[in-house]
């Protein structure tokens, strides 16, 4: 890519960003304070809705108060406490796991030391953790510990490809490290918010409502459901 195209995708991106804001309103994301609990929520989070991880989430702490109850107790136990957040049998082994091997690292079940330290470290803390992908450390990063950093779920990376911001054939992490580069700093968690609250309401999976969406004139993919 040259320098020029550079320039032009990077003022489509801000263009982009402006409209969404203007259309959607504030793109602000909720914050969390503890990046252990915002890992396990992601996880959690996986293949449901924020509304269902939340339930499982808080269900796990009812019945466990601890991380380390967590880690130590039987796994069919950590999966009821989570049903409500489905893929109970894979997520709770896989929450168990990760929660081991940060107490073996760290000696507690304490992710605290990542609010002083360098995002390129917490990135590879938390990806070399038993089933933490590039999206859950970004996640982490985001909402936990407000970095600038640019989650791709779904919805972000099936917007995304429609707009021609990432390769129509990307996986995720490709479309990560994409976005990473392609993306400001300083709009990267306001544009993913953006992105995702319209691939919820107007982007959809299935047939796009695109006759409502703010960047129909600018989307290469309009023409094909207008």
């Amino acid at each position: 890519m040259s320098d020029a195209a550079t320039a032009s995708d990077r003022r489509r991106v801000r263009t982009i960003h402006r409209r969404l804001k203007r259309h959607f309103g504030s793109l602000e994301p909720p914050r969390r304070t503890d990046p252990l609990d915002e890992l396990i929520l992601t996880v959690l989070s996986q293949h449901t809705s924020d509304i269902n991880a939340g339930r499982a989430f808080e269900s796990l702490r009812a019945k466990y108060p601890s991380w380390e109850q967590v880690a130590k107790a039987r796994s069919t136990g950590v999966a009821a406490a989570i049903r409500s957040g489905g893929l109970a049998n894979t997520k709770a082994p896989r929450i168990q796991a990760i929660l081991r091997e940060i107490a073996e690292r760290e000696g507690r079940y304490d992710l605290s030391w990542m609010e002083d330290a360098d995002d390129q470290d917490i990135r590879i803390y938390l990806t070399s953790l038993p089933g933490v992908g590039p999206k859950t450390a970004a996640v982490v990063l985001a909402f936990a510990l407000g970095r600038s950093a640019m989650p791709v779920d779904t919805h972000v990376h099936r917007v995304t490809k429609r707009l021609g911001l990432v390769p129509p054939k990307s996986t995720a992490e490709q479309a990560d490290r994409v976005l990473h580069s392609l993306v400001p700093a300083p709009i990267r968690v306001e544009l993913h918010v953006g992105l995702i609250t319209l691939g919820r309401e107007i982007c959809k999976a299935g047939t796009p409502r695109c006759r409502d969406c703010p960047l129909n004139d600018i989307c290469p993919t309009a023409p094909l459901y207008l």
